[in-house]
């Protein structure tokens, strides 16, 4: 595959950067009717670009295989029958292909008090939901740490997401599971693959700008039914220019006080003595007038946290601080070999450290010696080439990247200690953190795509390629965890150390009573290569002046499909369609259906595999679910079972004399677990979405646009986990409640476990697992939704807005990989916000509101300025089910609601001040 992978690479190189075309449609006013046989010319002074173009019988003119380099303009020279227009300031966006129309105004007629000056702004193309933020919003909105996923939110069908980890993404769209949200830089793959989110955290810095596409996206995107964030990076021009900057956060001495936690950008919990400063760089010019540009950027972000260790080993609390690093580096090159051939290479690194450091936000056990980080590491490489011929473009890309999430880096290598004192509390945490979840991802991406261009239509065809090799190792600790115990004088002896806070696992006596010791068996890394592979065809049609066409056929296959059956899913074909008639040169109506299939999410299968074992006990277990049925006839217990990760115990060890894992591998084999995994023997199907729109577009003047969008999603094979060995059904009088205890609950299971033992046709076997669990993909959700737009762009009157208001209605019957609906016997597993079978909605979704600031004060006419963002300016507490500053719920119910054990916390951060120095040059 690597060696395949390569020679494509060298290959089309060698023949052909997502550059995008850009139609200009000229019509006549007031006859409002196509105009053929008129120049269009393009310019671009940035770069030293031109070109000409004569619009056809439909009135347009098609530019082809733009660079991304700087801003456009079109013009239209006067005329003897007509005045003369311009249209400026033309932001291209990355894979889009744009339109832009041009009104010309016969001369000697006279004109209505109100008309559309210059260009129109409604989308006349397709029926694609999607917004828009350029660079200029970008720098002018209110915005936490640079973090352009924090703009996301004021943009339709984007919300903030919940999830069931701090580090989730945080970003929903239609209500959808985060996981599954596409993101991309250029058009090309920026997802970690394992669980979702990006891998490199591009900067604002480096963002010229972000298109969201929410539905009735084109047949070139694939591997996801949810919605997409593409993010267009910042080129070069002539002109050498450039920014820096610096921001801080002071925090608690400025900031509103709060009793809630807050998060940090990285989505953990942050509390007192929170500071945050950043500062970076970015500049771009021209190595050659014209040809060559090239774009860097740096960026570093450093938090200060506080915790409070709080141990009875010490003589009073300690205040323990840490340090989140995040360090962004970003490159671009562009070149432009002739008028017919360019090409693109952009570089970006990322390097995250966030560090749990002890102590805890209220106070806690964990002890420095035992501190330990996250890191996200992220690598792109990127190179992308265009090819113009006379009446087609062919696009060949090109993309190495490489992730590494190692979730807890040990300060120091060795075995955790958990320290109980005489009366059996815990007093201490040294050591290990006690667990490794290190992963790493290196994948190649191949985009090969041609377009070919005829009077009326724009055949497009393309495949793309995604191959990640995964590698992870999990679990326990491979050098043991110990549970200790001191007594009342060992207890003394180790106060009297006065070490305080840098207490070690060495500090305590050779002699303290162990009371359990465990090590991880498996130290080494296992994975799988998951590939995916898309082929799609798609037709843009002018079928007449004012009605356009959209036909597309997309193909997918996802070999992690097979999971531990005998083949994949490959009958995921998904047609799309849509339509978009221009009803005046103002206005249009547009609507489309498509299927959307996804990705299968890595950890599904890692799961899998990591939480599997091959013992002979197990495999006995399996086949007897297949003897009644519960699993198919032809399943094959080694296609599904999978030698995973597994904590053996020791007895009467003495303190960090316990057995390595070499030593105790046989416990293994006959070791009972309250919960192992398997492959799917059916495999698993892509999740896919039918999405339906029906849209109203209406330009009010030159600056104000108006749309309504009708939204209907339907979605199908989402993923969830089913308990294979689950206790029979339950149904207490509800005159006289009462609930038969677990050992009741066991017996009625397929195969009956007691005392720790499974009873498999008359034998009693220990190395079986109380709970069997498998994904499946016979999840369902329905999606409804009305969205009001109203946005304007900042004219001659200096100012901008953007209005959205949106109706929308969620139905499903699951939320996450991990969800597992509520069976009798099984807790309900899901968002902790939600109770099966209740809708909520009256107190979980009433009104949250905030407030946020900017303010700007130019430093003459140097380039520099001062700016303060304030964030949630009246301090408004918003108790609500609304996520809070990353992912986690802020209502945590037991329960139904009638339990009145709800937790609210609020929806929003305090009031908050960010201040920051920016140098343009």
């Amino acid at each position: 595959m690597r060696l395949t992978l390569t020679f494509l690479a060298v290959f089309f190189a060698q023949i052909s950067y997502a550059q995008v075309d850009l139609d200009a449609t000229v019509t006549g006013f007031p006859t409002r009717t196509p105009l053929p046989n008129i120049t269009v010319q393009l310019k671009n002074p940035s770069t030293g670009f031109s070109a000409t173009a004569v619009t056809n019988e439909l009135g347009k003119a098609r530019f082809k295989g733009l660079s991304l380099n700087g801003n456009y303009e079109l013009s239209i020279a006067e005329s003897t029958d007509y005045e003369g227009t311009t249209q400026t300031g033309i932001e291209l966006i990355s894979n889009t292909n744009q339109e832009i129309q041009l009104v010309l105004v016969q001369k000697n007629v006279t004109l209505p008090e109100v008309r559309i000056n210059g260009a129109s702004k409604i989308n006349t193309q397709n029926a694609e939901v999607a917004s828009v933020l350029k660079q200029k919003e970008i720098e002018m909105l209110p915005l936490e740490g640079r973090d352009i996923t924090r703009l996301l939110y004021r943009l339709p069908n984007v919300v903030q997401a919940t999830g069931f980890f701090p580090e989730a993404p945080n970003v929903s769209i239609n209500g959808s599971n985060a996981l599954f949200t596409n993101y991309l830089i250029d058009g090309m793959d920026n997802n970690e693959r394992f669980l979702g989110g990006q891998k490199f955290n591009i900067p604002v810095g480096f963002t010229k700008n972000i298109q969201v596409l929410t539905n009735n996206f084109s047949t070139e995107y694939g591997n996801t039914g949810n919605g997409i964030v593409n993010i267009t990076s910042r080129s070069g021009s002539n002109q050498f220019q450039g920014e820096a900057f610096v921001v801080t956060r002071p925090g608690a001495v400025i900031d509103a006080s709060s009793p809630y936690a807050q998060r940090d950008l990285s989505g953990n919990q942050v509390k007192d003595g929170f500071q945050r400063y950043q500062a970076g760089v970015g500049f771009g010019g021209a190595l050659k007038k014209d040809k060559t540009f090239y774009y860097l950027n740096a960026e570093y972000t450093r938090d200060l946290k506080d915790n409070l260790l709080n141990s009875n080993l010490l003589a009073a609390p300690e205040t323990v601080r840490g340090e989140n690093n995040f360090t962004y580096l970003s490159g671009k090159l562009d070149q432009h070999w002739s008028k017919r051939f360019h090409s693109a290479l952009r570089a970006n690194i990322g390097i995250v450290s966030i560090a749990r450091q002890g102590g805890g936000l209220e106070g806690g056990v964990q002890f420095p010696t035992a501190a330990n980080f996250q890191d996200r590491n992220s690598a792109l490489l990127a190179l992308q080439n265009t090819y113009l011929g006379d009446n087609f473009k062919s696009e060949t890309n090109l993309q190495y990247s490489r992730f590494r999430w190692n979730y807890g880096r040990a300060l120091q290598e060795g075995p955790q200690v958990v320290v109980l004192d005489p009366q059996g509390l815990t007093s201490a945490i040294l050591g290990h953190p006690g667990y490794f979840f290190d992963a790493t991802e290196n994948t190649v991406q191949v985009q090969q795509k041609v377009t070919y261009y005829l009077q009326k239509h724009k055949f497009k065809a393309g495949f793309d390629l995604i191959s990640a090799d995964h590698l992870l190792a999990g679990g326990g600790n491979v050098n043991g965890n110990y549970l200790v115990q001191l007594n009342q004088a060992q207890f003394n002896q180790v106060r009297a150390l006065q070490k305080g806070s840098n207490l070690s696992i060495n500090d305590l006596p050779s002699n303290v009573q162990v009371l359990n010791y465990g090590v991880e068996l498996r130290p080494n890394q296992f994975g799988t290569r998951q590939t995916t592979y898309g082929l799609y065809l798609e037709d843009d049609i002018s079928l007449l002046p004012k009605l356009n066409l959209t036909l597309g056929l997309r193909y997918d296959y996802d070999n992690l499909s097979v999971g531990g059956g005998k083949k994949g899913d490959y009958n995921n074909i998904a047609p799309r369609t849509s339509f978009n008639y221009k009803l005046t040169s103002t206005s249009s109506l547009r609507g489309g259906y498509g299927i959307f299939y996804d990705k299968i999410l890595y950890a599904i299968y890692s799961d899998a595999l990591q939480q599997n074992t091959t013992s002979a006990d197990y495999k006995r277990q399996l086949q007897s679910l297949v003897d009644q049925g519960i699993l198919p006839a032809d399943t094959d217990l080694e296609a599904i079972t999978f030698d995973g990760n597994f904590t053996a115990t020791q007895n009467n060890v003495g303190y960090l004399q316990g057995s390595s894992y070499n030593e105790l591998q046989g416990q293994r084999e006959g070791a009972f677990s309250g919960e192992r995994r398997i492959l799917n023997p059916n495999g698993y199907q892509n999740p896919y979405t039918h999405q339906a729109t029906l849209g109203y577009q209406k330009q009010l003047d030159a600056q104000r646009l108006f749309y309504v969008d009708l939204m209907y999603n339907q979605s199908r094979n989402l993923f969830r986990l089913r308990d294979l060995n689950a206790p029979s059904a339950y149904y207490p009088d509800p005159n006289q409640v009462v609930v038969r205890t677990t050992a009741q609950a066991d017996l009625t299971r397929p195969v009956p476990i007691i005392n720790g033992q499974g009873i498999i046709n008359g034998d009693t076997v220990s190395g079986v697992a109380r709970n069997i669990v498998v994904s499946e993909t016979a999840g369902k959700s329905e999606y409804v939704a009305l969205s009001f737009n109203l946005q304007k762009e900042k004219g001659e009157d200096k100012y901008a807005y953007r209005l959205i208001y949106t109706l929308s209605r969620l139905y499903n019957n699951t939320e996450d990989i991990n969800f597992r609906a509520r069976s009798f016997g099984d807790a309900y597993v899901g968002n902790s916000d939600r109770q099966p079978g209740e809708a909520r909605n009256s107190d979980r979704l009433p009104w949250s509101n905030t407030l946020d600031l900017s303010a700007v004060y130019a430093l003459g006419t140097s380039g520099a300025q001062l700016r303060v963002d304030i964030f949630n300016v009246f301090n408004a507490v918003n108790l609500s089910g609304y996520s809070n500053n990353a992912s986690q719920s802020n209502q945590i119910q037991v329960g139904p609601a009638s339990s009145g054990l709800l937790v609210r916390r609020n929806a929003a951060p305090p009031r908050q001040f960010q201040f920051s120095l920016l140098c343009k040059f």
